[in-house]
């Protein structure tokens, strides 16, 4: 049976960006371009209207800036994913970026087939961030004070079993990584992973990486 291809927003105030991602696009079969936008208040509009899986996000656009647009857009039950690109590795743009709910930061010098699986990673309900600044950008993410922060989450019901899965997704291993260590099946650290989503009201991994942290379970 085939599988309906994932259906992406591009937004970027640069019509050459998107269009070298579109032209790209064309020819993976399971991905598809469900429509383009050039600011933050057309990838508002146009995400409500076409309900895409994963909205590429740039940052720095005229008007409304991709950080807003992303807690916008990601807002609500049913919402897509977003996935940011951008030119700019700065540290406030990752923080901006997950606080409003991003699923995933890249910078536009990787690779396009990296850019490619990362947007097929995120709407699998993943999160990613670009190798060169993961454990720097959350580290820091999880240490800095944020005026309107809610009270960190305890761990109440979290088991003796999900609290070591919860230390090692904040170290930032995957589910086979986790298994293995563990001496557990692939499939029950993926059910461990996906109870701790539950338990800690966590959309994605990135989220539980900054709870790890939060709860002193990671150094």
């Amino acid at each position: 049976m085939s599988t309906a291809p994932i259906r992406i927003l591009l937004v970027d105030d640069q019509p050459l960006v998107r269009a070298g991602l579109r032209v790209l696009m064309a020819d993976t079969p399971d991905l598809e371009v469900a429509g383009e936008a050039g600011s933050g208040t057309e990838a508002v509009a146009l995400a409500r209207e076409l309900a895409p899986d994963v909205v590429v996000m740039d940052v720095r656009m005229p008007g409304m800036d991709g950080i807003e647009a992303t807690r916008i857009v990601t807002a609500g039950p049913g919402a897509p994913r977003v996935l940011v690109l951008t030119t700019f590795d700065d540290d406030e743009y990752v923080y901006g970026a997950l606080r409003s709910g991003a699923s995933g930061f890249l910078v536009k010098d990787m690779a396009l087939d990296d850019i490619l699986s990362a947007i097929r990673v995120v709407a699998a309900g993943d999160a990613l961030i670009a190798p060169g600044v993961t454990r720097r950008l959350i580290e820091e993410f999880a240490a800095r004070p944020e005026p309107t922060r809610r009270p960190s989450r305890g761990l109440d019901g979290v088991t003796e079993r999900e609290r070591e899965v919860l230390t090692l997704v904040g170290r930032g291993l995957s589910n086979g990584e986790i298994a293995e260590r563990l001496h557990i099946s692939a499939a029950t650290a993926k059910a461990h992973v996906a109870r701790l989503f539950s338990k800690l009201d966590a959309r994605d991994r990135v989220q539980l990486v900054i709870l790890a942290y939060e709860a002193g379970l990671v150094p």
